[in-house]
């Protein structure tokens, strides 16, 4: 069963764009939704045609960010490009792929992402659940 996270995209300490994978921040608030972890996800835009696209993200505290305990929801979507920042979007978290772990390296945490992302990919083009 899939959760919808819905907030105001908020500036993050952009780590994600440093590793390849600009993402857009969202504090899912104090009540948890769902489990924390990596996830297949699908983000909608507050846009007027609803624009909806594909991504992974990533739900919890960050154990490999140094200092970093506050829950936060990072999505990286899947081909766009483009200032999210104090915009709405709607992330349907679709099928957890994994627990949150620490990371010795940056190099070790860019290789999982690639594997994280390449697996929600393949994930949600043969999902046939709708999108949002």
């Amino acid at each position: 069963m899939s959760s919808i996270i819905c907030g105001v995209v908020i500036r993050g300490r952009q780590l994600g764009r440093r590793l390849g994978f600009p993402t857009a921040n969202l504090s899912p608030g104090a009540t948890p939704v769902t489990s924390d972890g990596v996830w297949a996800a699908r983000v909608r835009l507050d846009s007027p045609d609803g624009a909806a696209f594909d991504a992974v993200a990533n739900l919890g505290v960050r154990p490999s960010v140094e200092g970093a305990a506050q829950r936060l929801l990072e999505v990286h979507i899947f081909g766009f490009e483009g200032d999210l920042y104090g915009r709405t979007i709607e992330v349907e978290l679709v099928r957890r792929l994994r627990p949150e772990r620490c990371f010795a390296s940056r190099e070790e945490l860019h290789a999982q992402i690639e594997r994280d992302a390449k697996q929600a990919q393949q994930i949600l083009n043969e999902s046939k659940t709708p999108l949002i």
